[in-house]
């Protein structure tokens, strides 16, 4: 019976996770799904974690998704490591977007430029993530993420003609795209 409550322990202790790697709202942490629960896993104090990790992102604009990884001790301490918002954030950022293409490979949502994607770079060169990959890896990795949420990256600069008018474009765009999802989610209702 001893043994079995031994090997019990064990296990327990085999299969409790240590390792977590989540976004987080700078300033914003809650202990509601899905952070709370994951913590609880973890046997990390939800509040006093949320009050920890809220003071320490003070700094940072509210609301930024800042990638964390957070490793639990046996002693039901934790370290914090920030990693930074992701490159989608920059990217957005970058172009003005609010929210990427709803159909990427159709959609353009915002337009930046090369130089924005160099930049983009160097931040993310701090990153541990992506500190085996040269300076041309990491922009050709960033060119691929802008094209999978719907941003085009040209070459030269942009004139504030261009983006004014591609500004508008796109608001047409949108605003004829909410239309659209307004009329299906009232044809749905109809439909009950």
């Amino acid at each position: 019976m001893a043994a079995k409550k031994g090997a019990a322990k064990v296990i327990e202790k085999v299969r409790r996770k240590t390792f977590l790697s989540v976004l987080i709202p700078a300033g914003k942490a809650t202990p509601a799904p899905p952070l709370g629960p994951e913590l609880g896993q973890m046997q990390i104090q939800i509040g006093a974690f949320c009050k920890d990790f809220n003071e320490k992102t003070a700094h940072i604009k509210q609301g930024i998704n800042i990638k964390t990884e957070i490793t639990a001790n046996s002693d039901r301490t934790y370290d914090l490591k920030f990693l930074g918002p992701p490159i989608s954030y920059y990217l957005l950022q970058a172009c003005g977007a609010q929210k990427g293409a709803t159909k990427p490979g159709k959609q353009v949502c915002g337009v930046t430029t090369l130089k924005h994607v160099y930049e983009i770079a160097k931040i993310k060169k701090d990153d541990p993530t992506y500190a085996c990959m040269t300076l041309q890896q990491l922009c050709q990795l960033i060119i691929g993420r802008a094209h999978n949420i719907g941003i085009q990256v040209v070459k030269g600069p942009l004139t504030v003609e261009e983006l004014k008018e591609f500004q508008k474009k796109r608001a047409d765009e949108v605003a004829q795209e909410e239309k659209e999802l307004e009329e299906l989610r009232l044809s749905k209702m109809l439909r009950l």
